[in-house]
């Protein structure tokens, strides 16, 4: 009768023990973000502000899409139709070149990808950005900034550089308090 005893106190204490880790697995920041990448281009700091909040909620890895030609504030005067980001933004087929490159790409599932809104779409880097990996079946969650634009044509202008990803709707989130892009990323 001990021995049978002892055998089910041992196996009891294997059996909590593995479902104590499994538990434990399924609920850390860290293996929950292991497969997600927040992604994002900032041409000055707002993007990146947020996307570092869209990180600390998600658990994802954190990527600065890096130009090799840096954007100077003259490239970034909207009300100048000769300024680089209007002509780039006008011409969807510019690919500015990434000096940065994500290593591993495959191993994410989810990408949530950061920019500023230029004349209501994403900056043309992003596509750049997207056309450098094998995106399909990625989730893509796209977020941005803006000086005043909704998210406007944003997915059918990043849809043409990941065609066999699936996008998520994507959202304006201005100031966005880590409470907020919380409930955004619940909603997605």
């Amino acid at each position: 009768m001990k021995k049978i005893l002892s055998i089910l106190i041992i196996v009891g204490a294997i059996v909590f023990t593995a479902c104590a880790t499994d538990n434990k697995k399924e609920t850390t920041g860290a293996e929950k973000g292991a497969s997600t990448l927040v992604a994002y281009f900032s041409a000055q700091g707002h993007t990146k502000a947020l996307a570092e909040k869209v990180a600390a909620v998600t658990g994802g890895e954190l990527f600065e899409i890096v130009p090799v030609e840096p954007y100077t504030e003259e490239d970034l005067d909207g009300w100048n139709e000769s300024a680089r980001g209007t002509r780039e933004s006008k011409d969807r087929t510019t690919r500015p070149k990434v000096k940065s490159h994500v290593e591993n790409f495959e191993r994410y599932d989810t990408v949530y990808l950061g920019f500023p809104i230029w004349w209501f779409t994403a900056p043309t880097i992003v596509n750049t950005f997207l056309e450098t990996y094998n995106t399909y079946g990625k989730v893509i969650i796209p977020f941005a900034t803006s000086g005043g634009s909704e998210i406007g044509e944003t997915e059918k202008d990043l849809r043409v550089s990941a065609p066999k990803a699936v996008f998520r709707p994507g959202k304006v989130l201005n100031n966005a308090t880590e409470q907020q892009v919380r409930e955004w990323v619940n909603e997605n």
